[in-house]
């Protein structure tokens, strides 16, 4: 499992982490029932706290992205991508929402938010 944070950026670091390894869980480079390295040695190879390692992994546990068993570890949860998959569009609907009411009250056409949409999903 790799992972990369940065200080220089706003976002705090166990954000960075959870996100990753839903990322990671979600693209299927960590496959269910997969042990995650221990809070220690992960917050060794980071050099970062434990405290923000156990911070990320307990809101990748209370997502439901991966399950603790006392005394053995941290592990990938069993439940299937469709459950991930709709979670996250759910977040997706209620981003887009926002930004359509955005649109319509600053009376811009669906094809130009359609467009924007276009433009700002194929960037890099």
């Amino acid at each position: 499992m790799e992972i990369v944070v940065s200080n220089k950026t706003s976002r705090p670091l166990y954000e960075q982490i959870a996100s990753q390894v839903k990322a990671q869980i979600m693209n299927g480079t960590l496959k269910a029932g997969e042990a995650l390295p221990s809070i220690r040695s992960l917050a060794k190879s980071l050099q970062i706290s434990v405290l923000t390692v156990q911070k990320a992994y307990d809101c990748l546990q209370a997502d439901g992205f991966i399950e603790t068993t006392a005394g053995k570890g941290c592990y990938v949860s069993v439940q299937n991508q469709d459950f991930y998959l709709e979670e996250q569009q759910k977040k997706i609907e209620c981003l887009f929402i926002e930004a359509i009411e955005t649109a319509r009250t600053s009376g811009i056409p669906l094809n130009k938010l359609l467009n924007l949409l276009t433009l700002l999903y194929e960037e890099e």
